[in-house]
């Protein structure tokens, strides 16, 4: 790793010295896992943060997905997005559930509504779509279909800590919402999760499904599986909490310095602009065009060679891989907007701590 290269992204941390301090509580305690006091913290703290009425922290946002997923009891085929992470779609298939992808929306890149409700079949039982980064998804639109066809609704939120819509938290759409903490988001805590559960019932079996499926030391009467939060996560999440807005202001200030002076490059388009409520600007991408000198992958070559590591996210698509090219496992309808987004979406570094001096260097490499 050369000291000048700029990452993509980078975590954002408290200091060491008060990680420790507060994890010298658990070295007392000895409690480092099972739902320990700084678990039921974090948890009580993020429920007041995103305004939500519950949450189950868990390990990761792909158990979070799986784990909402059997909780709702979601059987079939569901609904989703090729224009995501694998771990979307992966969830579905760990749940013996059939992915049907459709197109998305040109502009939002999130999955269009039009296309979800021609792709409903006697077998479908869910939709799950996806906030892509961070931009909340047509949710009025998608609730209406689901209602109509009493289908539930899974909202892959990993992009969308914090995000408000129209009428408050965009995370209590759908029956459930699952956040990442990963370490390239936002919000992170290393590794972790959550899910966000809009009833006290649908949480006692999260909670109940994540630790096992155990009723007590000598009985288990769900199968269930270990996608609980350890103690030094929750440790962290909570400094991390402390400055997550002061994070957020930086990476918008970010933001409009990209947007100034990428406005004058010819052949390179931002993304949308933030038209959330609230918004965590967890991601700046932009479309390389053809009227570009370059291709977007030549972009991307020269870009590393000085140093930036910029991310072709997504690309692939996810029904690109291999592991799906199984027709068995998955149903993929005609996707143009996803493939033609594909092939020129281009995210640039952005993170809190990124200096001018790096945005600038970042910018003349577009320029020249």
């Amino acid at each position: 790793m050369k000291k000048s290269e700029i990452f993509v992204t980078q975590p954002s941390l408290p200091s060491i010295e008060d990680l420790f301090n507060l994890l010298g509580k658990t070295w007392e305690s000895k409690v480092l896992t099972n739902n320990g006091p700084f678990h039921y913290e974090l948890e009580n703290e993020l429920c007041k943060y995103l305004e939500v009425p519950y949450i189950s922290l868990v390990s990761n946002a792909t158990i979070g997905l799986v784990l909402a997923l059997k909780a709702l009891d979601i059987s079939g085929e569901v609904i989703t997005t090729p224009y995501s992470f694998l771990a979307s779609a992966n969830s579905l298939l760990w749940n013996q559930n059939k992915p049907v992808f459709v197109d998305i929306d040109p502009y939002s890149l999130n999955i269009d509504p039009k296309k979800i409700e021609p792709a409903i079949t006697k077998k479908t039982s869910a939709i799950m779509p996806v906030h892509v980064y961070g931009h909340p998804c047509n949710v009025d639109a998608i609730d209406a279909i689901a209602k109509k066809h009493n289908l539930k609704v899974v909202y892959d939120a990993a992009h969308a800590f914090g995000v408000k819509c129209h009428c408050g938290s965009l995370l209590t759409h759908g029956d459930l919402s699952v956040l990442s903490f990963h370490a390239t988001k936002v919000f992170n805590t290393f590794e972790g999760g959550a899910i966000i559960v809009n009833d006290e019932d649908t949480k006692s079996r999260i909670d109940h499904l994540k630790n096992f499926g155990l009723n007590g030391e000598t009985s288990a009467d769900i199968i269930g599986i270990n996608g609980k939060m350890s103690e030094f996560n929750s440790a962290l999440g909570l400094l991390q909490l402390k400055k997550i807005d002061t994070y957020i202001q930086k990476r918008k200030n970010i933001d409009e310095t990209y947007r100034k002076y990428i406005k004058d490059i010819p052949g390179i388009n931002c993304h949308l602009k933030p038209n959330s409520i609230k918004h965590n600007y967890n991601y700046f991408p932009v479309f390389i065009e053809n009227t570009y000198p370059l291709s977007r992958d030549q972009l991307y070559i020269k870009l590393k060679k000085g140093g930036v590591n910029a991310r072709r996210y997504f690309y692939p698509l996810i029904t690109d891989f291999s592991a799906y090219q199984n027709t068995e496992k998955i149903f993929c309808y005609d996707i143009p907007i996803a493939k033609n987004v594909a092939e020129k979406i281009l995210c640039l570094p952005i993170y809190p701590d990124l200096s001018f001096e790096k945005i600038k260097i970042i910018i003349n490499i577009l320029r020249h």
